[in-house]
């Protein structure tokens, strides 16, 4: 059995597949990677199902060590990919030697990479993923140095291509592209949401970016009708754009809870949610309607 050494985690690695649907009726979130066509892709360059099991790396310094050859990629944030100290491609396939190690720098756009290795890694599955859920704890435990991760059989056919093209340029002010949520009514200036722009703020995480107005700025935050009806408890889907009485809008990302009670004004589209899930502390953003 081929298998991978943890050197090093950065300051956050797990496993993620593609998420433990169809249980959100039970309270079980349904988790998977952040930015799911950067984990799909790392997973067709080696050629493995999409639904296979990869690494997801947070603000780089994931290190790697595999006992025998091994074919593997890392997509998703703009980092540096070095095997055994030498910078090599992001978003290409890699042939990892035994006892080499794999390097991911901390990136300079984004914050999330994946890493693939072909066959994916089969570790024990929760409901059906292997995935790390941070808010409901199912799934394995955060990536720590010195574990040893087993490579499974979830790989097809050898990938046709080696390589794909990547856009390396990146909007200053990202726009994120959303509908209008169900409880627009709820809110005061439901249009605020469009209106300047959004700062990420420090304490966002895979259950959710959370958002401010930029520092002295006359913009407004987005409040509460004091006449509307209060909500009940009520499903929340994956990319809402939730209110809370603070007026900070939340972005709900891959480990985002099943319900909430506060109006949900937006939901963002597919590709909307996984640039949201590359934000960083700090960066800028605005919302256009669909």
């Amino acid at each position: 059995m081929t298998v991978v050494t943890v050197v090093a985690t950065g300051p956050l690695a797990t496993i993620q597949d593609l998420g433990r649907p169809g249980y959100a009726h039970l309270g079980v979130p349904g988790s998977g990677g952040a930015d799911r066509a950067a984990l799909t892709l790392a997973n067709r360059l080696v050629g493995n199902r999409i639904s296979a099991a990869a690494v997801e790396s947070t603000f780089g310094g994931l290190r790697l060590r595999a006992d025998t050859d091994v074919l593997v990629a890392v997509t998703g944030a703009e980092a540096t990919v070095r095997l055994a100290g030498t910078p090599v491609g992001l978003a290409a396939g890699i042939v990892l030697r035994a006892g080499a190690e794999l390097t991911v720098d901390p990136p300079t756009w984004g914050c999330r990479n994946y890493l693939a290795v072909r066959g994916g890694f089969d570790v024990p599955a929760v409901l059906g993923s292997r995935s790390t859920d941070v808010l409901s704890g199912l799934g394995p435990d955060a990536l720590a140095a010195g574990d040893r991760l087993p490579v499974g059989t979830d790989a097809g056919e050898w990938p046709e291509v080696s390589s794909a093209p990547r856009d390396s340029t990146h909007a200053a002010v990202p726009v994120l592209i959303c509908s209008p949520g169900p409880r627009t009514s709820h809110v005061a200036e439901p249009a605020a949401l469009f209106t300047g722009r959004w700062e990420v703020g420090a304490e966002s995480n895979r259950v959710g970016v959370r958002l401010g107005r930029i520092q002295n700025s006359d913009e407004p935050l987005i409040t509460h009708r004091p006449d509307a009806e209060e909500l009940r408890s009520e499903g929340i889907v994956h990319g809402s754009v939730q209110v809370p009485p603070n007026g900070r809008p939340v972005i709900f990302l891959a480990d985002h809870p099943v319900t909430g009670g506060y109006p949900v004004i937006a939901v963002l589209d597919a590709a909307s949610i996984d640039l949201a899930a590359q934000l960083v502390p700090g960066s800028t953003i605005r919302f256009r309607r669909r």
